[in-house]
């Protein structure tokens, strides 16, 4: 796994010319998970997809371990995002999901479906691979989601409210196993919540976005 850290400078973000978050500067270090906190509406996950380069910054740089990636296109950042919905693909299987981004990426098919497997096993679902996906429970649909996005072997991770759809006992449980997990592989991690104990459960540290902004 791929780790490096992750700096913020000075960064407005927002739609249209129109700022909805601005001056927004943070560092996260590998193997670190950093909670933003924020209303509905204040720009987190604004903030989110324009450091994955979905949305195009008004002003400031997105560095990945000193490297300006502000102007590069999504598929060459190497930052994974994950959404509040998993958004596998219905028609293929697990193992093909979580596979997807490595095919994409040239791995060999075989080598890839491996992969697949080895990382279905470390989020906790073992032999899952010839499954369908709109077969799997809400909290095992964001293992696969999570296993696919590090299958692509990204650099950093962004978590966009990945657990608000579930309910409560399970948001609590699974945030708390994925943190652990992308400890252990070392990636540094953003996560936007509204939920501020979840926040405090998964993160090393948390922060508001308006602390972030200048």
């Amino acid at each position: 796994m791929t780790t490096a850290r992750l700096e913020v400078r000075d960064l407005s973000v927002g739609h249209d010319g129109i700022v909805v978050a601005g001056g927004i500067a943070l560092r996260v270090d590998p193997g670190e998970i950093l909670a933003i906190l924020g209303p509905s509406g204040s720009g987190k996950s604004t903030l989110l997809s324009t450091i994955a380069g979905v949305v195009a910054p008004l002003s400031g740089r997105v560095l990945v371990d000193a490297v300006d990636v502000t102007t590069m296109p999504v598929h060459r950042r190497r930052i994974g995002l994950i959404f509040q919905e998993p958004l596998l693909f219905a028609h293929l299987s697990v193992g093909d999901n979580v596979a997807y981004g490595m095919r994409r990426q040239g791995v060999e098919r075989r080598q890839a479906r491996r992969r697949a497997a080895e990382l279905l096993a470390w989020v906790g679902l073992p032999g899952y691979e010839g499954r369908r996906s709109d077969q799997l429970s809400g909290g095992q649909a964001q293992r696969v989601a999570l296993a696919r996005a590090l299958g692509a072997d990204p650099s950093v991770l962004l978590l966009d409210e990945p657990f608000s759809a579930l309910d409560a006992e399970l948001r609590g449980r699974l945030a708390v196993e994925v943190a652990a997990r992308l400890r252990d592989a070392g990636v540094a991690a953003l996560h936007v919540t509204h939920d501020a104990a979840e926040a405090e459960a998964v993160a090393d540290r948390v922060v508001t976005i308006d602390e972030l902004a200048r």
